[in-house]
């Protein structure tokens, strides 16, 4: 596929804000998907309080060919930085699909897509930072392992969180396990960029950082949360898109989705998005990388 055709290949333009809060329905999941063209990006089932597993069975049975699909959650676990995501463990996986497998295999009674069992496992739960001030003898100290695509976050100006870090309202840990579980799951469905490169045809689901589609939309990295139609109809508009149609408050979850489904419509043809400087067939293959991070 040649750099000029990657976003022509895709006909919607799906984003998900993801969460990984216990329970079953959550109020921080929202989906949103654009189309090819210019018309304004829709919410998917408005109002609805989705389920992790209603997204999942989304994912596998509504999900058109031609998507591309932003899930805003870690794709992986840092590995870069020792050589391995849980160095000294006998077992530890050694590819982005293999933790995938893992996490659910570990996981795999617990519903809802929860990992509790994986980061209270006897052997694993030294790489995390856990509720009740337990921080795991191998977590890192500071704020823990990163990614090399969180390195070039930083860059950017945003303010990631390591993956092995599970506690803070800010904490990202939680919701990208459970969403290795749905990823795992989805592997007869879809591929995973840039984990599985980019084949040419198919959906495919890339991690996305609501954060970096703001910035696009003229927002900084500290204000980037929209709250209100007047702020989402704002940054639909410097991405060249309609107005919502909304009207009022609004939550921070719909607007992230919105303007992230109008941003991945128009970043999809972008060939450097496509192609980071850093990312290296080991990155891809192990830790993935962020969409729009560069």
């Amino acid at each position: 596929m040649t750099a000029g055709s990657h976003g022509n290949r895709f006909g919607h333009f799906i984003a998900i804000d993801w969460s990984g809060a216990a329970g079953e329905r959550h109020k921080g999941i929202a989906l949103a998907m654009a189309t090819r063209g210019n018309a304004a990006p829709r919410s998917i089932r408005p109002g609805h309080r989705w389920s992790r597993n209603e997204v999942l069975d989304y994912l596998r049975n509504e999900l058109p060919d031609d998507a591309l699909v932003g899930m805003d959650l870690g794709i992986s676990l840092p590995f870069a930085d020792h050589g391995a995501f849980f160095p000294g463990w006998r077992d530890t996986p050694a590819s982005a699909r293999e933790l995938w497998a893992l996490i659910d295999g570990i996981c795999g009674d617990e519903p809802h897509l929860g990992v509790s069992a994986l980061v209270d496992h006897p052997d694993l739960c030294a790489f995390f930072r856990r509720h009740g001030g337990r921080e795991g003898a191998l977590f890192g100290g500071g704020q823990g392992r990163f990614r090399a695509t969180e390195a070039a976050q930083r860059r950017m100006g945003c303010k990631p969180y390591s993956n092995f870090n599970l506690v803070g309202a800010a904490q990202v840990g939680k919701s990208s396990l459970s969403g290795m579980r749905l990823l795992h799951r989805l592997a007869d469905r879809a591929s995973v960029w840039p984990v599985d490169g980019l084949p040419d045809e198919g959906p495919v689901i890339c991690e996305i950082y609501t954060t970096i589609a703001a910035m696009a939309a003229g927002r900084t990295a500290s204000r980037s949360k929209m709250r209100s139609a007047l702020e989402l109809d704002e940054a639909l508009a410097a991405l060249g898109s309609p107005p919502s149609g909304l009207a009022g408050p609004l939550d921070d979850h719909t607007c992230d989705a919105l303007v992230t489904a109008a941003w991945l419509r128009t970043a999809a043809h972008d060939p450097r998005l496509w192609h980071p400087r850093e990312l290296s067939d080991e990155i891809a293959r192990t830790e993935g990388w962020t969409f729009g991070a560069v």
